[in-house]
């Protein structure tokens, strides 16, 4: 695995900052509980890992639990509830090491009697206790729309877009194309988070659910939608991807590949610059996001955040025309 830091002498104190981990893992085995059971394994290594430079918190990709390229059929074979036994299998890693972890999972609900399919993300404190489970609002091309349902739309999910502490510092949670909204990172900037984590499965290909492979790879927006992300609203942002391929079983009974995968995760602080970037191959990024190291790139402070016309800004609520 490769190491990449960015990192103090020493973590962050509560309240300053958190020292983040961001787990690139190398694709593989995809699409039954065994697959489950690697990547169980895979994230204690992560975690092992970044314990060892201070990490306060650590994210994983987007459906780490079961790798992303699944089928209808598999989503509902092997989707988790939020508290139940797997979860609690990462709690326990989160109390034993003392971190918080940033879990995406395809997620099993029952709401109002009806069984629902989630993307979505578990956030534990360092304590093993959850805080959030963020299901994905924005849903990305007809596949997914097919597989799961859109988060957030019933009452008892509670709201999307909330803020929480960690090392008492405040992050939010997007999942993968939210990243291109700009309007998702913006609420959050302006209910307080300095830290927002999008866990993503951006993809070279993929298989779609009709057995063709996608034609075109995802854009990649490392380098350019994230580090705007973070200087329009002052803040750290962070894109945990997978690297290299997913593979499953045929029905043959050989292993095949379903996926390949950009590995452009990255870390960009609030001036837009990117802290670390890595290449695609299973990494681990380590760096301390604290907002005293950066002062306003502007003359006489202004600010993107005060100096915004909510007033004018009605019709970002109103449906395309």
């Amino acid at each position: 695995m490769l190491y990449l830091t960015r990192i103090h002498p020493q973590p962050p104190a509560p309240g300053t900052g958190v020292r983040l981990a961001i787990y690139q893992n190398q694709g593989g085995p995809i699409g039954n509980a065994e697959a489950i059971a690697y990547y169980l394994a895979k994230m204690e290594e992560a975690i092992q890992g970044a314990n060892g430079f201070g990490a306060q918190l650590i994210s994983f990709a987007e459906l780490y639990l079961t790798g992303y390229a699944l089928s209808p059929q598999e989503v509902h074979q092997l989707a988790i509830a939020r508290d139940g036994e797997t979860m609690a299998q990462v709690g326990q890693l989160a109390q034993k090491y003392q971190m918080a972890i940033i879990c995406p999972y395809p997620e099993k609900a029952i709401i109002d009697g009806e069984t629902h399919y989630y993307d979505s993300i578990n956030l534990f404190d360092d304590q093993g206790e959850l805080l959030k489970t963020y299901r994905k609002t924005h849903l990305w091309g007809p596949d997914e729309s097919k597989i799961y349902s859109r988060g957030h739309r019933h009452k008892e999910e509670g709201k999307a877009f909330t803020v929480h502490q960690v090392n008492g510092f405040p992050i939010g949670l997007l999942n993968c194309y939210e990243a291109e909204f700009a309007e998702l990172t913006r609420i959050l900037a302006l209910r307080g988070a300095k830290l927002v984590i999008i866990p993503t499965a951006a993809d070279i290909w993929t298989l779609l659910s009709t057995g063709e492979r996608t034609k075109i790879p995802y854009p990649d927006v490392s380098q350019n939608v994230i580090p705007v992300r973070a200087l329009e609203n002052h803040i750290f942002v962070a894109y945990c991807n997978r690297a290299g391929g997913e593979t499953r079983l045929n029905a043959q009974g050989e292993m095949v590949l379903v996926g390949e995968y950009l590995g452009n995760s990255v870390i960009a602080g609030p001036h837009g610059d990117l802290l670390l970037h890595p290449r695609n191959e299973e990494s681990l990024l380590i760096a301390d996001c604290v907002s005293a190291d950066y002062v306003s790139l502007h003359p006489e402070q202004t600010n993107y955040l005060v100096d915004r016309q909510s007033n004018l800004y009605g019709s970002l609520a109103s449906k395309l025309t």
